[in-house]
């Protein structure tokens, strides 16, 4: 074959590959105006009820055009996922505020809920993890992950959309943490950067078994710590210390630290 040849080839197999799969752009689009509807300081606010309203209607459409690809010949039609996924916005709504009143409560350095919304990188992954885990629940197909791995783009942080995190969710600083697709997490958990809940080990085989840790309510995983393991579980209200390598279960109120060797140089 030569390179002459070779466009045309392409042609066919993408025309094949590729014809199932959501756009990634008309995703990104949709994300961005999406996430400016739900808080209008972000971007551009419609600046009426009447507008507000036209644009609820757009994202409809558009997100009706986006699955289109990837439902269309399911039993459950794309007008029927869509109108289920509008339906549970007012509940996803609701919980990123309080989302939002956690950064605001917990970190020092924020001035308010605005700040928080408009400039934390880890309040953004989180409210793009909350949309792509309602459609990850709906069995759409490559959607979720497309929308996900845009915040991971975007943030550092990387949050599979199948896990399952409770309200009231808090990453400070954020870069570097990896949350798995088969975690848990409880309410009102704080992460640090760098924070890995991970399976101790990566085979094909253990596709759909649990493979990540669960974390209760009320934990603090500190910075670079790394958890392991589908049957490790952190008891509820315990602190894991900054560096900490676990890959076994503890029971509520544990502290656990990384002991630091620490060796003085002679003269």
């Amino acid at each position: 074959m030569t390179s002459d040849n070779f466009p045309s080839r392409l042609f066919k197999i993408t025309e094949a590959f590729y014809r199932d799969v959501p756009s990634t752009a008309d995703t990104h689009a949709f994300m961005d105006k999406f996430i400016e509807f739900l808080f209008p300081l972000r971007g551009n606010p419609a600046g009426s009820l009447e507008g507000t309203q036209r644009m609820w209607e757009e994202l409809k459409v558009d997100f009706h055009k986006i699955i289109t690809p990837v439902c269309e010949h399911r039993d459950c039609c794309c007008n029927n996922l869509t109108d289920r996924f509008f339906n549970q916005i007012p509940l996803l709504f609701t919980g990123l505020l309080q989302d939002a009143e956690m950064y605001n409560d917990c970190d020092p350095a924020a001035f308010c809920k605005e700040e928080v919304i408009l400039c934390y990188p880890g309040f953004y992954a989180v409210m793009v993890y909350r949309i792509a885990h309602i459609i990850h629940k709906l069995d759409i197909p490559i959607l979720p992950r497309v929308i996900s791995e845009y915040a991971h783009s975007r943030t550092g942080i990387d949050i599979n959309p199948g896990a399952e995190i409770g309200k009231r969710f808090y990453i400070d600083h954020g870069t570097g943490i990896v949350i798995g697709e088969t975690t848990v997490i409880g309410e009102n958990v704080k992460l640090y950067q760098g924070v890995t809940l991970g399976a101790t080990f990566v085979s094909k085989k253990l596709e759909g078994k649990r493979r990540h840790p669960t974390i209760e309510d009320n934990v603090i995983i500190y910075a670079g710590s790394t958890i392991l393991g589908g049957d490790t579980v952190v008891g509820h209200d315990t602190v894991i210390g900054g560096n900490v390598w676990l890959t076994r279960s503890v029971p509520p109120f544990s502290k656990v630290y990384h002991d630091p060797q620490i060796i003085i140089k002679g003269r």
